[in-house]
């Protein structure tokens, strides 16, 4: 499964060099509308393109810098996307978040506005509003919230890294989902090539009675909703169905920890941990990097290809579901 290549590398952060390009479309729905104009100043955390619809999500900036333009750039899917292009001052000057010390002062109500204000979407490829997720039709039919730590897709290894670095955040971001939902419990599952994620997972939640970690047999596609939801709760998602017609929520690893970090922390979506990966590349590993952040400089940061090796091919998003890109002069989304 080539996860032995990179599975073993904490994860590194990469600052980025470079102007920074933000598609208005990195998710399910309507694109987000700029709400900065060329010349202005921004900060790192300062949104710059809001919501532009119910199922959309705003856009922040990952760095301080002054908005150089406005146009269409291309995006990993050979598409040309109207873009924010940012000249990154270096400075990475922050703005204030509000901090939440006590999660249980905070309605339901809020705590989606939390998520949907933050601009969390589906980490795991789908980019699908976290907040509509935590919204289904009938609150009172969840009876799971189930955290996708399967990671099947080949090669790739950011979710185990995520989980064996920051395990206290998975949980805490969880019960957060778990407590929108009267009767909900919460399932952490993972396939058994990933021994040591279970172990440390199952000992952090041995005293709690809501939160179950679920072993899963290695095989693809394990980490697609509908196995997920069958495997972890013999429930079938037909065709027409949505999970949460079968009572299930399901996230991503990433997308959790994104929530928890929006209710508690205050921060929206900037990042994500991207595995750079191959018999290719110099020193496979696993990067935090900031959206916006040209995909040459992520190749460089990974000790760039081997010496005479010239890739058959660079994929975006790992071998099975992923596609060829044509340029790595893209941006991470």
């Amino acid at each position: 499964d080539g996860k032995e290549l990179s599975k073993d590398s904490p994860i590194k952060e990469v600052l980025p060099k470079g102007d920074m390009v933000y598609p208005v479309s990195q998710h399910i729905g309507a694109p987000a509308k700029p709400v900065v104009a060329v010349g202005d100043t921004v900060l790192k955390g300062q949104m710059i393109a809001e919501a532009g619809g119910f199922v959309s999500s705003p856009i922040y900036s990952s760095v301080s810098g002054k908005v150089k333009a406005i146009e269409k750039r291309r995006v990993a899917v050979g598409d040309m996307v109207d873009s924010i292009v940012i000249e990154n001052d270096g400075m990475f000057t922050e703005t204030t978040y509000n901090i939440v010390e006590d999660v249980t002062a905070l309605s339901k109500e809020e705590i989606i506005e939390k998520v949907k204000n933050a601009g969390v979407v589906g980490m795991g490829g789908a980019g699908f509003p976290a907040n509509v997720k935590l919204s289904p039709k009938n609150e009172d039919a969840i009876d799971y919230i189930i955290v996708n730590g399967a990671e099947c897709e080949p090669y790739l290894t950011s979710d185990y890294r995520r989980m064996m670095e920051e395990p206290d955040k998975l949980i805490l971001g969880l019960e957060i989902c778990i407590n929108l939902f009267d009767h909900a419990k919460g399932i952490i599952a993972i396939e058994d090539n990933k021994p040591e994620a279970i172990e440390l997972l199952r000992d952090k939640v041995k005293d709690n009675d809501k939160i179950e970690v679920h072993v899963m047999k290695t095989k693809y596609p394990q980490g697609a909703e509908r196995q997920l939801i069958y495997a972890n709760t013999g429930r079938y998602v037909n065709s027409k169905m949505l999970p949460a017609d079968a009572g299930c929520i399901v996230h991503n690893v990433d997308t959790i920890v994104s929530i928890y970090e929006a209710v508690i922390e205050g921060r929206p979506l900037y990042t994500r941990i991207v595995t750079i990966t191959g018999d290719a590349i110099e020193n496979p590993c696993n990067l935090m990097v900031r959206t916006g952040t040209n995909c040459q400089e992520l190749i460089e940061a990974a000790g760039g290809f081997k010496d005479g090796v010239v890739p058959e091919k660079v994929i975006s998003g790992g071998p099975m579901m992923g596609m060829a890109i044509s340029t790595i002069d893209v941006p991470v989304t």
